[in-house]
């Protein structure tokens, strides 16, 4: 039986795995199809980060450490495959796994981490006529700043049924949203029926768009009492600095309450989650905010030589050394939906065991995961990749448990308070016209009010951020150190 690696291993922890490196190589490796011939490079990088790395390995019968007897026959078995691609998700991800992917451009993943992204700035999501039908349409959610989008009039309840006079269905949205330019025709509804009209809006794509995921941060006077009121949409470790003065204004205002709205995050870093956490309390730094689980092997590594290097605890700063604006709160309220995922779910769960956490809205999606970026390198770090192609994994490498022991929540997060967004009656984001802000502000006052569900709900289809690389996804930007600088 193959042993565990530990000369690898010693690589491993002496580089950092950084899935938006701000220290990348200049020049761009040219990307080259890897499977022409009997080329297996990239298909060896792909077996080679699965067999060490992967959270699940002891569940995929051919990352066994003895399941090959020789190189050849490891070849033999990739060769099977057509792409990396089928390699990695019909080959080497458990059955259980619904998050790890491939990607054939890690530049472009390295940018979305850093929240660098082509957009036209219309944020969508996108449900089912009827339950019997292929037709769909989109409802805008919000429209990003200074983009192509915020210069049109479109705005967050808009009904789009058309896009360049096309009806959406379930089978080429994707396709008709691709384009650098398109038309959207708009379409209002009432009761059961959908009624085209003649609006129409042009909008075009601009590439290398910087999205502050502080979407809005504002202090709410309620019967006098001071709420701040956050929206965040993604753990963008990039912008910490921009969600520490959230806080800090927050801090500074005299808030006594917090609502945090994650109704659209998807998540992303782990980090970035422990310090929100952060500022939120305050009065638990250096306890236990979260434990990591990885692989078997790893597990057994860690436990035995850096046990500490499994803990992520309550932070008094950023990564940049800039002290964390923490507002000792013992209560925050949180709006959640079923796009809520990942590093969203952390911050609910780790919190849960310190703090009264009342979540206000839907059910969450279920992940409670991390990821890591591994490139082909001898340490699968980013520095000294494979220069022939830009092939890059991400897969699953530990799993989320609170300093309760609590973790697997599959089904998601349930709310205290159960209230979903009426597509007919969405409100303004960051008003008390919006009903889930409002149900949320009535809580913290305590008083009872009747959450509307007299409305028709749709049959959720897609969003427009699900087809990017990092769609709720949560991810370590490095493996733990194992020896104490």
């Amino acid at each position: 039986m193959k042993i565990f690696k530990t000369l690898l291993l010693t690589l491993l922890f002496a580089s950092f795995f950084v899935s938006c490196s701000k220290d990348q190589d200049d020049e761009t490796p040219k990307v080259v199809d890897p499977t022409t011939g009997a080329d297996l490079t990239v298909e060896n990088f792909v077996y080679r980060g699965m067999n060490e790395i992967y959270l699940y390995k002891a569940d995929v019968l051919v990352l066994a450490n003895d399941y090959f007897d020789n190189q050849e026959e490891k070849n033999d078995y990739l060769d099977n495959f057509a792409s990396p691609e089928d390699l990695f998700y019909d080959g080497l991800v458990a059955p259980q796994d619904r998050f790890s992917f491939i990607v054939d451009d890690y530049v472009e993943l390295e940018n979305l981490f850093s929240g660098v992204s082509k957009t036209s700035g219309l944020s969508y999501g996108l449900v089912r006529y009827c339950s019997s039908c292929s037709e769909i349409f989109a409802y805008v959610r919000y429209i990003l700043p200074n983009t192509p989008a915020s210069e049109t009039g479109l705005k967050r309840g808009d009904i789009i049924n058309r896009i360049d006079g096309q009806q959406l269905t379930d089978s080429n949205f994707s396709q008709l949203f691709a384009p650098d330019a398109f038309t959207v025709g708009l379409a209002t509804l009432e009761g059961s029926n959908i009624t085209n009209i003649d609006q129409t809006y042009n909008l075009t794509k601009i590439a290398n768009y910087n999205t502050n995921p502080v979407f809005i941060a504002k202090t709410l006077d309620v019967d006098g009492q001071k709420v701040g009121y956050l929206m965040y949409n993604s753990f963008t470790a990039d912008y910490d600095p921009q969600l520490n003065a959230a806080f800090g204004q927050f801090k500074a205002d005299g808030v006594t309450d917090l609502i945090l709205d994650l109704r659209y995050n998807g998540g992303g870093s782990v980090r970035t989650a422990t310090d929100l956490s952060s500022m939120i309390t305050g009065q638990f730094a250096g306890q236990l905010f979260m434990k990591e689980f990885w692989n078997a092997e790893y597990q057994a590594y860690f436990e035995s030589e850096a046990p500490q290097r499994l803990l992520n605890n309550f932070n008094t700063t950023l990564k940049t050394g800039e002290l964390i604006n923490s507002l000792n709160l013992s209560k925050v309220y949180v709006i959640t939906t079923s796009r809520s995922a990942s590093a969203s779910e952390l911050v609910i769960n780790g919190l849960k065991p310190y703090i009264d956490v009342v979540q206000v809205g839907e059910t969450t999606t279920g992940k409670f995961q991390a990821s890591v970026t591994l490139y082909d390198s001898p340490d699968f770090g980013r520095e000294n990749a494979n220069p022939s192609h830009t092939y890059a994994i991400q897969p699953l490498v530990l799993k989320s448990v609170n300093s309760a022991g609590d973790s697997d929540y599959i089904n998601g997060l349930v709310p205290d308070i159960a209230i979903t967004e009426n597509i007919r009656d969405l409100g303004v984001l960051g008003e008390l016209s919006d009903p889930l802000l409002n149900t949320a502000v009535n809580a913290i006052l305590g008083n009872r009010i009747s959450v509307n569900t007299d409305f028709k709900t749709y049959k959720f289809v897609g969003e427009s951020s699900m087809k990017d690389l990092n769609y709720q996804r949560m991810y370590i930007d490095k493996l733990p150190a194992i020896i104490e600088k």
